[in-house]
This record gives C-alpha cells, sequence and structure tokens, in this order.
C-alpha cells in the first residue's frame, strides 16, 4: 500500500484529528487526494475540475498558520470538493450544464466562503445530473459519473459525483444539494453516509437553484460523525438567504454516543414502501432488529396512509419542474438543443403545469409539513429504504427509465415536508451494489438523527466495506 493510499483511507474524523495533534501535515493529504484523483478519476469521472494548484497553494497556507498559530476551525487543512452546482470565485461553475461551461463567478457561495474562512481545502468540481434534474448523472455534455463498487453501474443523482468521490476515498468530503433525494440517492448507490438537512438549516445562497421551494444543501462523507462534524461547523445562519431558517444551534456532536435507549421509532411498512428490491427489503428489517438491539421500540407503520406519501412524491415534481421552468425559461425559448433531452422533456412536459395544478402541489407540501409534525408527536424517528433499488447498467437504456421514475419515491416526500433525512449504508445485495437505510427525524432535530445513525453504524459492519477501485 502507498503512502497516498493510507492517507487517504482516514475518515475525515481522523484526518481533524490527526492534523490537530500535528501528525499530519495537510499538504501531504492533499497531495495523497491530488494524486488519487489523477489515477482515479479518468475512470469514474466524478471530477469535473480538479483545482489543483489551488489546492496546493492552500494547503501550504493551511499548513503554514497551523504551524504559527493553531488551527483555526476543525477543518483547517481538510481536503473536500463540492457538487457543480456551487458557485467558486474565479473557478468554473457548470451546474453540469453545456451552456455553462465557461461560466467563472465573481463569488462564491455562502458555504463555500464558509470553508474557506475555515482553511479548508476546495480539490475541485463533482460531476453531477444535468442542472441537477434527475437521478443518475448520465451527464449527456461532460460523460456519466461512474459507480466506484461498479464502473459499469451509474452512481445515482443528481448529486452523483459528490457521492462516487467520497466513496472512492477521492476527497475527505463533499457537499452536495439535494430537491428529490439528490444527496440521498447517490449516497445510498454509492455507500456513503448523505444528509438532507431540515429546509433552510444549511444556506442556498450561490448553489445553481433547481428549485427554490425544494433546495436543500447537505454534506456526504464516509461515517456519521464525519456529517455530524460537518454540521456543527455549517450550520451559520445566513441573514441574506432569504429561504435561511434560523434554527437552534447544536453542535451535533455532544450526545452522538448517547444511543436509542427507550426511543420509540416508527418502520414504515406498507405496499408503498415494500415495493422495493427483496434484498433492500430484507436490509431494512435488519437494520430495524438492530435498532430493537440497542434498545429502541420499533413499531410498524402503515406511512403512505397516515402520509400520503404517493400523491405528494409525484405532486412534488410539479414543484420542481415548475421552478425550474421558471428559472431556465428564456434559456429553453432560446436554446432548447443547449440541454440534454431527458432534462428538455421535463422542463416542457412537466414545467408546463397549470397555475391549478401548482396551487395543489403547494397544498400537498403545506400538509406533508403539518404531517410529519403530528408523527413525530408519537415517534422518535422513521426509518424507511432509501430506495427502492440499487444502480443500475449505464449500457441498460430501459433499466435507467425505471431507475428515472422510481428513485425517488423514497426520499421526495421529506424534502415536501422540510424535515431532515440521512441515507446511510445497510448492506450489499448479492452482485456487491450497496444499499441504504433512510432515517428521518422532525424537523430541526438532526441532532437525534445523527445520534441514532450512528448508534446503527457502530452495530453494523459496513463501515469497514470500500469499493474495489485499484490505483
Amino acid at each position: 500500500m502507498t503512502q497516498a493510499t493510507e492517507l487517504t483511507d482516514l475518515s475525515l474524523t481522523e484526518a481533524v484529528r490527526a492534523i490537530g495533534a500535528r501528525e499530519l501535515s495537510p499538504v501531504a493529504l492533499t497531495e495523497a487526494y491530488l494524486t488519487r484523483i489523477a489515477a482515479l478519476n479518468p475512470r469514474l469521472n466524478a471530477f469535473l475540475s480538479v483545482t489543483a494548484d489551488y489546492a496546493l497553494a492552500r494547503a501550504r497556507a493551511a499548513e503554514a498558520a497551523l504551524l504559527k498559530n493553531g488551527r483555526r476551525s476543525a477543518l483547517h487543512g481538510i481536503p473536500f470538493a463540492l457538487k457543480d452546482l456551487y458557485e467558486t470565485k474565479g473557478i468554473r461553475t457548470t451546474a453540469g450544464a453545456r451552456f455553462w461551461a465557461e461560466n467563472t463567478p465573481a463569488r462564491s457561495a455562502f458555504l463555500v466562503e464558509l470553508l474557506e474562512l475555515q482553511d479548508a481545502v476546495l480539490l475541485g468540481k463533482l460531476n453531477m445530473h444535468e442542472i441537477a434534474l434527475g437521478v443518475l448523472s448520465d451527464n449527456p455534455h461532460y460523460g456519466a459519473c461512474r459507480n466506484p463498487y461498479h464502473l459499469d453501474y451509474v452512481a445515482g443523482g443528481s448529486s452523483g459525483g459528490s457521492a462516487a468521490a467520497v466513496a472512492a476515498r477521492l476527497c475527505a468530503f463533499a457537499l452536495g444539494s439535494d430537491t428529490r433525494g439528490s444527496i440521498r440517492i447517490p449516497s445510498a448507490l454509492c455507500g456513503v453516509v448523505g444528509l438532507k438537512p431540515s429546509y433552510g438549516r444549511l444556506s442556498t445562497r450561490g448553489l445553481l437553484p433547481l428549485s427554490y421551494s425544494l433546495d436543500h444543501a447537505g454534506p456526504l462523507a464516509r461515517r456519521v460523525e464525519d456529517v455530524a462534524l460537518l454540521m456543527a461547523w455549517l450550520s451559520e445562519y445566513d441573514d441574506n438567504d432569504p429561504y435561511a431558517a434560523e434554527l437552534p444551534l447544536s453542535d451535533f456532536l455532544s450526545e452522538l454516543e448517547a444511543g436509542v435507549q427507550d426511543w420509540y421509532i416508527a418502520l414504515a411498512d406498507d405496499e408503498y414502501f415494500n415495493d422495493c428490491d427483496a434484498e433492500i427489503y430484507n436490509a431494512v428489517r435488519a437494520a430495524a432488529a438492530v435498532f430493537e438491539s440497542l434498545g429502541a421500540q420499533v413499531v410498524p407503520l402503515r406511512a403512505e396512509a397516515r402520509l400520503n406519501v404517493k400523491e405528494t412524491t409525484q405532486l412534488s415534481r410539479t414543484i420542481t419542474a415548475s421552478e425550474a421552468a421558471l428559472i431556465y425559461a428564456e434559456r429553453l425559448r432560446r436554446e432548447p438543443d443547449a440541454f440534454g433531452a431527458d432534462v428538455r422533456e421535463r422542463l416542457r412536459s412537466e414545467g408546463a403545469a397549470s397555475a391549478v395544478d401548482y396551487a395543489r402541489a403547494r397544498r400537498a407540501q403545506a400538509l406533508a409539513v403539518w404531517q410529519m409534525g403530528r408523527l413525530f408527536e408519537e415517534y422518535d424517528l422513521l426509518i424507511t429504504p432509501c430506495t427502492p433499488m440499487v444502480a443500475v447498467p449505464l449500457a441498460d437504456e430501459n433499466a435507467k427509465a425505471m431507475a428515472r421514475a422510481r428513485l425517488s419515491a423514497f426520499t421526495a416526500y421529506f424534502n415536501m415536508a422540510g424535515v431532515p433525512a440521512l441515507s446511510v449504508p445497510c448492506g450489499f445485495n448479492g452482485q456487491g451494489l450497496p444499499m441504504g437505510l433512510q432515517i428521518v427525524a422532525a424537523y430541526g432535530a438532526e441532532d437525534r438523527l445523527l445520534r441514532a445513525a450512528y448508534a446503527y453504524e457502530q452495530a453494523t459492519q459496513w463501515l469497514a466495506k470500500a469499493p474495489p477501485l485499484a490505483v
């Protein structure tokens, strides 16, 4: 094993501790990631832009500051990457679109500025489904992002590059966005931890938008503890973001190891949520048994009847495409061929909803918020499969069509409700493809969500798994 491989095997939390103890150089860690990116990205296509010179300059500055004054934050000197819809000053930001191939913003997104103030090190920008309107990251302009567990399979989307890069050890963590499942779906398909926080918890200012009503920013990392650490440093209220919510502060870490003894957990158990691959169904039941072994009471819940998930999920498409059609209306009129076929069709068909259709969808969103509030008066958590199926082959058009229709079936409702939801690995199918467990908590309760996910993660062996990639 090379030294570069050893360093990139460190989790975010391990790297933070090593840098804090001055046992690890930010420059050495950055060089290790850049070496691994150079070796693996030609196969994965997770990065659209690699900012090697910028990253090394930032790492050298972080190391000098560390030696002189100590570290500025826990993320000091930590290499990360961004879904390519986060605006980055002077660095290309495409949102996976051909018409933004040369777009270089004059200012960075709020979260990027926050990370820069904390002396984190940007490695580059990550592949994604075009304009974030899709679940495959099979990008017609920049090439498909590939699944690290099987290079001929999709990575999921729209934050496919974020999940693939984290799983393949190409960065310590990544940021993505989630409108109908776009962090959780690729996290489940690539075997990493991905969190969609409460709506407004993390600023979306400076993210190229898809749907103002449903867009969420969020982190992806290899471990639950890593995600909790990131939330502690990213949850700064942005009073210049009209969609930001000033939620009570939490360090997300102090009670991470406190467990779930005597918690009351609902397990989605009905025709809707049970309509998934048999191996996913069994993995979720096994996860429920793990929670019971940890002292929780798990209660089957007919979630679809209680929450109206199927109709609300379908109506979430109306909001997403209608708001995207507003954002891209002029370009769609002038340059329709600038869009890939699947995105163009969705903007034209789903984006053509009537005012009545849009009003109906917004009514469903308000009901989802209310329904989840009522549910969490009775339960501490809700657990469901994250996706109804695993990754599908890139060359199989029929399988991809099915994936487009089904992959967001279990995630989109929680964007409508605005509550925090997380995907954590819960096993692998017979082909060695990852499966994800979705854990959902009440609005603003990310600390409890992470605490439960950490307890589950520590009680299982999935943490030790890694993609079979040779450098």
